[in-house]
């Protein structure tokens, strides 16, 4: 039983003041700071769930358009950017990226061929955003299709999608402002570069849209609210047919709830439909959450026009099929985690699946099967071992499988464009390795340069930081992996800076990655920056998963945690002087890590992260995420929920580490009131008098492509919790 809530203070508003000021290069003497924070109100409201009340007091957050609200959001976001701006080595920071970036060669990516013409965007040094282009061929000339810094004045937009038609005459293009979630769809004629007259919105960024075979209608994701703070924003969306040409408002219905009330589709899933050249007689359609295991329906493509499709079930949620599933003639391949929980790929006849009787085409292995895709003769299975990938190839022609040698150790991703031939593009990159682009050819395994991408010259120090891989052992004897990675020469005696990053949901592995570029600046620094791989990720497959998933979550922090006091015990670091991020879902695991263990941590980030669990399921996006988390209203899920719950486990009079707080005034996955009302507990009940920071990016969502906004963004985390740890580069401007 919900109560209401009763405001019991008046609201506020003050600047901040630094007094008595004094700050070490080594030491962060913070009791001699003085923070006036924005004052914060709290409200008598609070949740009654099986017998058990919960105080919610800053539950007035949640509005997002109560001026209250809104100015109060405004005040701590003057708060955050008066301190942050003023410290050093941020703009160092930023200019170092922006080096960087100017030795990157061009990036290509979301290439397509269609009918001849070469599709991709680019995005090129110094560039903030990508832009579409087109060649005749792979070796024709260069033409710009799409430019989005101008295509609407005094607006940066950032591209989403960007998709040709079979024949290669028209490209749609998706585009969104300032990181939001919903995209704008524009229809263009490739040979005038006009766009046509229709303009869809709202549609989600998250599924892509795809056109028809006969080149004259799209499928898209319509959501009935572009209102990012709009509880039902993603609920009850609809897979949309547009034709060419006809009013928009006339789109069909083509698969939803509404038009197939028989199936009984959740308000939280999201009916997608494709269609796949390498299966042309089917429509293919599935219902989309948090839930990993997958569940599709198809029905035959002469339908495709038919008011009402007869859908069959190819596969539900018994059947255990995730990561990945390929359509290739009349046989269907997937990933299956069933009696398999490194998972194994398995094929059923699309005609008649039957999974319970599968043909199993590769085996378990001890590494976790994380990825499939096929080009004309083969079907690629990318593998895990918890650090770095392998890649095996299936022969499709002899039915064999063997292990292809990569070029060297760390990540990769495999992609074939055109999957009528065997030419494939592998991307592999390392912890200290940039991403280095191969032409591969599978029939004779080998491997050549790409001339898409370019790996970047970056300066020697970075291609010398050392990468240790080691596991540590867990509160209940499991080991963990944990990557480190820190300058040549670093001395192990409990004075370095160290900044600890985890995530730990969804199943999925934390890997080599773009930001990874940005945390190795710190690197050269002198800072020692570590991976958590931790429960609920997926490392080591499906059992590592769920050994950090609703109930068994605790284990998520809990290894962070363990990880923590390794770094400290091996003189990596110490608690005064590390610090720790996690961002969306990451948020959880840093909320409870600082809120259980206060002690081993001097700062943390919380970067557009879920800090108040509870509430999740009422904000636009969370609803999505309760087959991952759970629901309130299931007694057993509602105890994990609140075990989740960094809000609830704010307890006034202690001494927490520093702390900024980073929300996306568009972002509805993870709604600015999350990390909100958690820099508010924060600040209201602190002891320890470390400052608590809630940053706004109101140019920004859950993410962005604008490398400006990101690289900004970033350096006022990264400097802050510097600052905290006492790295001598960072220190407060008098």
């Amino acid at each position: 039983m919900r109560k209401s809530f009763i405001y019991t203070t008046p609201i506020f508003v003050f600047t901040f003041i630094i007094a008595l000021f004094s700050c070490k290069n080594e030491t962060i003497d913070n009791t001699s700071i003085k923070y006036n924070y924005p004052k914060t109100k709290t409200v008598d409201s609070s949740d009654t769930y099986f017998g058990v009340t919960y105080k919610d007091p800053y539950r007035w957050l949640e509005n997002l358009k109560d001026t209250n609200v809104i100015s109060w959001c405004k005040d701590q976001a003057d708060f955050s950017k008066s301190i942050l701006e003023n410290i050093t080595g941020r703009d160092e920071l930023i200019a170092e990226w922006k080096m960087l970036d100017s030795l990157q060669p061009p990036r290509i990516n979301r290439r397509n061929i269609k009918n001849g013409r070469v599709f991709y965007n680019k995005t090129m040094p110094k560039e903030n955003v990508a832009k579409v282009y087109y060649k005749e061929g792979i070796d024709g000339k260069e033409i710009l299709l799409f430019d989005p810094t101008i295509y609407i004045k005094d607006k940066t937009l950032s591209v989403q999608a960007s998709i040709p038609s079979y024949d290669g005459k028209k490209i749609m293009i998706a585009y969104s402002e300032n990181g939001a979630e919903t995209s704008t769809i524009k229809i263009m004629d490739v040979d005038t570069k006009t766009f046509l007259p229709e303009t869809i919105y709202p549609t989600s960024v998250e599924i892509q849209p795809n056109w028809s075979f006969d080149n004259k209608s799209i499928l898209y994701v319509w959501l009935q609210s572009d209102d990012n703070s709009d509880e039902e924003m993603t609920l009850n969306p609809k897979t949309k047919l547009h034709v060419l040409g006809s009013d928009v408002k006339k789109d069909i219905d083509f698969f939803s709830n509404g038009s197939y009330p028989q199936l009984g589709i959740k308000p939280n899933e999201m009916p997608t439909v494709s269609l796949r050249q390498s299966s042309p007689n089917f429509i293919f359609a599935s219902l989309d959450n948090a839930r990993q295991e997958m569940l599709m329906y198809y029905a035959p493509i002469s339908q495709f026009n038919s008011s009402k499709k007869e859908w069959s079930a190819l596969c539900k949620p018994s059947d255990q099929l995730v990561k990945g599933i390929e359509f290739i003639d009349n046989k269907v391949y997937a990933i299956t985690s069933k009696n398999a929980k490194n998972y194994k790929l398995i094929c059923t006849n699309l005609q008649k699946p039957d999974w319970d009787h599968a043909i199993t085409i590769a085996e378990e292995k001890k590494a976790s099967l994380e990825a499939i895709t096929y080009s004309k003769d083969f079907i690629f299975l990318t593998y895990n071992d918890g650090i770095n990938y392998q890649l095996y190839k299936y022969n499709l022609n002899t039915e064999t499988l063997s292990e292809v040698k990569l070029p060297h150790k760390g990540i990769l991703g495999i992609s074939c464009i055109d999957k009528s031939t065997n030419e494939c593009l592998l991307a592999m990159a390392s912890y200290n390795k940039q991403a280095t682009e191969f032409f591969y050819n599978p029939i004779t395994d080998s491997f050549s340069p790409s001339t898409y991408n370019k790996p970047p010259n970056y300066p020697k120090a970075y291609g010398e930081l050392v990468v240790e891989e080691v596991e540590v052992k867990g509160h209940d004897g499991v080991m963990i992996p944990l990557t480190i990675i820190y300058k040549n020469g670093t001395k192990k005696d409990g004075n370095n800076v160290c900044l600890m990053n985890g995530y730990g949901s969804y199943g999925m592995s934390w890997d080599a990655s773009y930001y990874d570029d940005l945390e190795n600046t710190l690197a050269i620094k002198g800072a020692v920056i570590a991976i958590a791989h931790v429960r609920g990720g997926g490392e080591k497959g499906e059992a590592w998963y769920k050994a950090g998933f609703k109930t068994t979550k605790p284990n998520t922090w809990k290894d962070f945690n363990s990880c923590a006091e390794y770094l400290i015990s091996k003189g990596y670091t110490s608690s005064s002087k590390l610090a720790c991020y996690g961002a969306s879902a990451g948020g959880l695991l840093i909320s409870r890590a600082i809120t259980e263990r206060p002690d081993l941590y001097a700062a943390a980030i919380v970067n557009v992260g879920t800090a108040n669990k509870m509430r999740d399921e009422f904000s636009p996006g969370g609803n999505e995420a309760i087959p991952e988390y759970g629901t309130v209203n299931d007694s057993i899920e509602c105890k994990a929920l609140y075990e989740m719950d960094g809000l609830q486990h704010v307890v006034k009079g202690t001494k927490y580490p520093a702390v900024i707080c980073v929300a996306g005034w568009n972002d509805p996955r993870v709604i600015a009131w999350q990390p909100g009302k958690f820099s508010a507990a924060l600040q209201n009940a602190s002891s320890s008098n470390k400052p608590i920071l809630m940053k706004v990016n109101y140019d920004n969502g859950h993410e962005t492509e604008d490398q400006s906004v990101t690289f900004a963004n970033f350096a006022d985390q990264f400097a802050f919790v510097m600052w905290q740890c006492g790295h001598p580069e960072f220190t407060l401007k008098k």
